[in-house]
């Protein structure tokens, strides 16, 4: 599956939904075409993720947790796959960071709410999957420990989204501080790592911009007959 987004997740100022889709639009179209794979759309915008689909995304991808309520209509209406993100405010702002005296059972609480809320909007809980939102609202301590515990979050009963790929907390282990971290294109083989760690723990589809990290991804599901990652093997 191919995930496209035309407005950073990184804090910034409002991006009007039309700019948004006159950036994101036409090339979901020309990949929805000449790839063939399913496309799904990173937007936090109703309009936007209406567009998408329109033009043959099959997923909304949303980094608020569907904070606007009108995306679990479109789900609702349309039966397509709906990535809910735990985040604690607005999409793009700044704020604190929140401190939780555990960060999984806070997880499992505020998912367990977004899924009611979900259900209750007419969304079959088969077109939910559950993103923990590394970096997002959550500190380094935070982002280890949900790796090091997917597995309790499956006890939600719904695939997790895995998206770790170059992320902020990885630069900052592997540099011993938050401010040392290494750029995003030198987290490469620490993405590797935690992307064989987080297939084995529990990750149905992870978000990966390396081949480097798919191939750790098949590997381990490969080797781990009880990963709910999806891996095609050869014959032979």
């Amino acid at each position: 599956m191919l995930d496209l987004g035309a407005v950073a997740a990184r804090s910034g100022p409002p991006v009007p939904p039309a700019d948004e889709a006159g950036r994101l639009i036409p090339a979901v179209e020309k990949l929805v075409v000449e790839t063939g794979l399913p496309v799904s759309v990173d937007t936090f915008s109703a309009e936007v993720g209406r567009a998408a689909l329109a033009a043959g995304a099959v997923a909304i991808n949303d980094i608020s947790g569907a904070a606007d309520p009108a995306l679990m209509d479109i789900a609702a209406e349309t039966g397509c796959g709906l990535v809910l993100m735990h985040t604690e405010g607005p999409a793009r702002e700044e704020r604190p960071l929140p401190r939780y005296e555990d960060p999984v059972a806070h997880l499992l609480d505020w998912f367990g709410r977004r899924i009611a809320a979900a259900e209750a909007a007419g969304v079959d809980p088969e077109q939910i999957v559950l993103d923990p939102g590394l970096d997002f609202d959550l500190g380094v301590r935070d982002d280890l420990e949900i790796l090091r515990r997917l597995a309790e979050l499956r006890g939600l009963g719904r695939p997790l989204y895995v998206s770790l790929s170059r992320k902020d907390f990885l630069g900052a282990v592997l540099a011993g501080s938050w401010d040392g971290r290494p750029a995003a294109e030198q987290r490469e083989w620490a993405t590797a790592a935690a992307t064989a760690l987080a297939t084995a723990a529990g990750g149905s589809i992870l978000r990966l911009h390396d081949a480097s990290a798919l191939q750790a991804m098949r590997i381990a599901a490969a080797i781990d007959p009880g990963s709910e990652a999806e891996v095609e093997l050869a014959s032979g």
